[in-house]
């Protein structure tokens, strides 16, 4: 057999079987997965759009075998329960008011401090900066990990005895808020009579009688049918909710490093996707609430009366989460203010 040939024969036989071996080597190391997303709004809602979004990506990104199976409307619990779920590993994702995880990390309570933000674009760039993920990284030490931050709106009051067009108007109403101490002290300040209760638990306490009212932003009013039980909206947009896109530290150990970049890079494609879309269902949101509802704005000189109402709230609250930190938020706030 001459050198040639032999060489030929040789490379013949062996390239393929290195190529395969290098091909294992550099494989994906992906496994068969089903993660459950549980959350409290409807599917087509923005909070439901986008989990859907995320869910496609996951399985796109990971040619079908991480699979992420979708639990809306509250169906596994209220928000509470859903974390408390996520900390033993078994329910795999959620996304809530960021400020609701100010029980296990006191410090997200400022996302909730009234009258906050002037918009979302100011929102936008504080959670996404370094002020945002400074917080997402102290939830792994609670057995959560944080992979973003998605929109809600601004949260305005909704209620049956009347239009909210002043300070007073807001005095003796039984109005249901979030499980969260802030959001107790800010309206039993205004003068109303908070009720902390989970979301599901919502709707039949209005249709009953056993709250005036709730707060929360026009979207998740809709998609709540809250118009069917509920005869006045005004537009207080007394507090902006960033929501946390959370996924179980338990489960998060268990990937690989190919899956986690999958669940991150579809987490962060998810989160731009669902910001557009949550923008445009608000408008949409407000224009079909007005033909069921009265809708009032709120005067401008009745909003500086509220914020200077609830200064105490925000001082008590700052106390409580840290000083520096709410410094910090509110320097960064003069930042993006001055970069606009």
């Amino acid at each position: 057999m001459s050198t040639n040939f032999k060489a030929i024969f040789l490379a013949s036989f062996f390239i393929p079987g290195l190529l395969l071996l290098a091909s294992v080597g550099h494989a994906a190391d992906i496994q068969e997965r089903n993660l459950r997303f549980a959350f409290q709004n409807p599917k087509d809602h923005p909070q439901g759009l986008g989990a859907q979004k995320f869910a496609d990506l996951v399985s796109e990104k990971s040619d079908g075998k991480i699979t992420v199976t979708l639990f809306p409307g509250g169906t596994l619990g209220g928000d509470l329960q859903t974390v408390s779920a996520m900390q033993g590993g078994i329910i795999g994702l959620t996304v809530l008011n960021a400020g609701l995880l100010s029980g296990l990390i006191k410090e997200f309570a400022v996302y909730d401090f009234p009258f906050l933000f002037n918009n979302k674009e100011e929102a936008f760039a504080v959670v996404d900066g370094p002020f945002g993920k400074q917080l997402l990284e102290k939830l792994s030490a609670k057995g959560l990990i944080g992979l973003g931050y998605w929109d809600l709106g601004f949260r305005n009051v909704t209620n049956n005895r009347r239009p909210i067009a002043k300070l007073e108007d807001i005095q003796g109403l039984k109005i249901r808020v979030l499980q969260a101490p802030i959001y107790i002290d800010l309206f039993n300040t205004l003068g109303a009579n908070a009720v902390p209760m989970p979301f599901p638990e919502l709707y039949t306490a209005i249709e009953t009688g056993a709250v005036d009212g709730q707060e929360n932003p026009v979207t998740v009013i809709q998609s709540g049918q809250f118009h069917e039980v509920q005869k006045y909206l005004s537009l207080t947009q007394h507090t902006y909710n960033p929501q946390a896109l959370l996924i179980s530290k338990r489960i998060w150990d268990q990937l690989s490093e190919d899956e986690r970049k999958i669940i991150q890079e579809a987490a962060s494609e998810a989160t731009a996707y669902q910001r557009e879309v949550s923008i445009e269902r608000e408008t949409e949101a407000l224009e079909a609430l007005k033909e069921d509802m009265e809708v009032n704005e709120v005067p401008p000189e009745e909003i500086e009366k509220m914020r200077e109402k609830v200064k105490p709230v925000i001082e008590k609250h700052s106390q409580e989460v840290g000083e520096e930190l709410v410094k910090e938020l509110y320097a960064e706030l003069e930042k993006v203010r001055g970069g606009q």
